[in-house]
């Protein structure tokens, strides 16, 4: 194009020698910036070129890290190792309660087995010269009744009024009678048989049952369940 903006004649151009017009001189090439240059580029390192050494920061920051992770890694094996053992103790302990249980339970169990069949039985029985007689009603040894049949209770032993033949009329005696007790494991005799082998006195530490055979005494590990319906 000419100043005048008309297209510049082929003439013209050959006289020009192919180039630009006057009017508009060719623009220097611009050198790339630094950032354009090093962008989307790859830059690959010699294999003969020595690596930079790290500095003193960072040969500092990697060795806090790898003590960081050595510490953490200690702390670590520790918990697990004290987790560990609290289970063993734990699970120890269990087993020693669990056994040392079940071995008093079964303990126990033996001796209310040989408690009960070791049993001495309660009964009533007429006294005679301190020494069981014969077996009688066991409501002869009841307070309740004995009073109300005017008889009376002392000492821990009954006394029932003797009637005069053929009346209600007491005779001014009585009849005594107290709670015996028959051998380990042995059966009271029937009522009216004689007492044998029978005490008055109560066996301590035994189990004793009365004649329905309700236990009115527990024997075995100083266990008691006394009914206190005993009179002796």
């Amino acid at each position: 194009m000419t100043e005048d903006g008309k297209p510049v004649a082929d003439d013209d151009r050959q006289q020009w020698g192919g180039g630009n017009p006057p009017g508009n001189p060719e623009q220097p090439a611009q050198p790339e910036s630094p950032e354009s240059a090093g962008r989307g580029r790859i830059r690959y390192q010699d294999e003969n070129t020595t690596p930079r050494e790290p500095t003193l920061a960072e040969q500092r920051a990697r060795i806090a890290a790898e003590k960081r992770r050595e510490e953490q890694h200690s702390a670590e094996l520790a918990a697990a190792e004290a987790k560990t053992k609290r289970r063993r103790r734990i699970m120890i302990g269990g087993g020693a309660t669990v056994g040392v249980v079940a071995l008093v339970a079964a303990m126990y169990s033996a001796s209310e087995i040989s408690n009960e069949a070791n049993a001495s039985q309660e009964y009533c029985a007429t006294d005679q010269s301190g020494q069981p007689g014969v077996r009688d009603q066991d409501q002869f040894c009841n307070e309740q009744y004995v009073s109300s049949h005017g008889g009376y209770h002392s000492g821990g032993m009954f006394f029932m009024p003797i009637f005069l033949p053929g009346t209600t009329i007491p005779s001014g005696q009585h009849t005594s009678y107290r709670y015996a007790y028959t051998p380990a494991g042995v059966s009271a005799p029937p009522v009216g048989s004689p007492a044998s082998g029978s005490s008055f006195t109560k066996p301590s530490g035994s189990t004793i049952k009365d004649s329905s055979g309700k236990t009115i005494q527990r024997g075995g590990f100083g266990i008691n369940n006394k009914s206190g319906s005993s009179g002796s």
